[in-house]
């Protein structure tokens, strides 16, 4: 029997059982994925308790405290914006090291990539503690400000988003890079060749050409910094203080600190849901726009 003729056998043999090669991963999903959130769901949903973690029975009452609750609605607004202000940020800041390392070809090449990846290389609390250091009214940052005789009193750098925003735009920079790195070098030179071949200058070539083909590495990056950005803690917890408190902080504090596990996961579930909602819309946005690239 020829070669050709058993193909189709062992095609129909791999293709029959083909369906178990998921089963690993579903096992994971649901087991590290889908497990958990039942279980925050379930919790969200029962009797606060005194006495233990939650009472008998069940009731909605804690979402409908929490979405009542001015104050809460002014934190989840503060979360969302200093996920958005990140994740504006980092994208500014890392489309053009992203762009210069997709077409560099010097020798210092290596060593920027080690610059990229250098926040990842030191624990997240001592970054944190650094960016401490920095920005405090003694820190750095207000030393060199007086120094250049910019100002004449320390400016409040901590315990407001401002230094939530700073910290984390440092922190997630490396996860918006990355995903843009591998997109721009993906695309073909040629094409930009063609663009600069039939007239265009440099400029437009990037905005007509290089621009919208890197949609796809934009939309992932993006996606990856906000919503880090608005799960965060650590950061938020140290710089934060009252006045850069996010919504994470606050889960916390309810579960850790007043030891109200319901009424926290209500607000984790709500903080994930409104999470859900801008990804969706800003998926839609995106996915319009690269459907429209030639």
């Amino acid at each position: 029997m020829s070669t050709t003729e058993t193909l189709p056998r062992v095609e129909s043999r791999f293709g029959g059982s083909a369906t178990w090669m998921i089963v690993p991963a579903l096992v994971l999903l649901i087991v590290f994925f889908a497990l958990p959130y039942l279980t925050i769901i379930t919790m969200s949903l029962r009797e606060a308790s005194t006495r233990a973690v939650y009472g008998d029975g069940f009731t909605l009452a804690h979402y409908t405290t929490a979405l009542s609750d001015p104050y809460i609605w002014g934190i989840l607004g503060r979360t969302i914006m200093v996920g958005i202000t990140v994740t504006v940020l980092a994208l500014l800041l890392g489309y053009p090291v992203a762009y210069h390392l997709a077409n560099s070809r010097s020798r210092w090449t290596s060593l920027l990539y080690i610059f990229v990846l250098s926040p990842l290389l030191v624990g997240l609390v001592v970054r944190t503690f650094a960016w401490m250091i920095i920005l405090s009214n003694n820190g750095v940052a207000n030393q060199v400000l007086k120094a250049l005789g910019l100002i004449d009193f320390p400016l409040q750098l901590m315990n407001n988003t401002l230094g939530v925003t700073i910290a984390l735009t440092h922190v997630f920079l490396p996860f918006i890079i990355l995903p843009l790195l591998g997109n721009l070098q993906a695309i073909s030179p040629d094409i930009a060749m063609a663009s600069r071949s039939l007239g265009a200058s440099r400029l437009r070539t990037f905005l007509k050409v290089t621009l919208p083909l890197s949609l796809p590495g934009i939309q992932a990056g993006t996606i990856l910094v906000f919503v880090l950005s608005i799960s965060a803690y650590v950061t938020p917890a140290m710089l934060g203080g009252t006045g850069g408190r996010t919504m994470s902080v606050l889960v916390v504090q309810y579960l850790v600190d007043n030891f109200r596990w319901p009424a926290g996961a209500a607000l984790a579930i709500i903080m994930a849901a409104v999470a859900v909602i801008f990804v969706s819309l800003y998926l839609r946005v995106t996915a319009r726009a690269m459907r429209r690239l030639p």
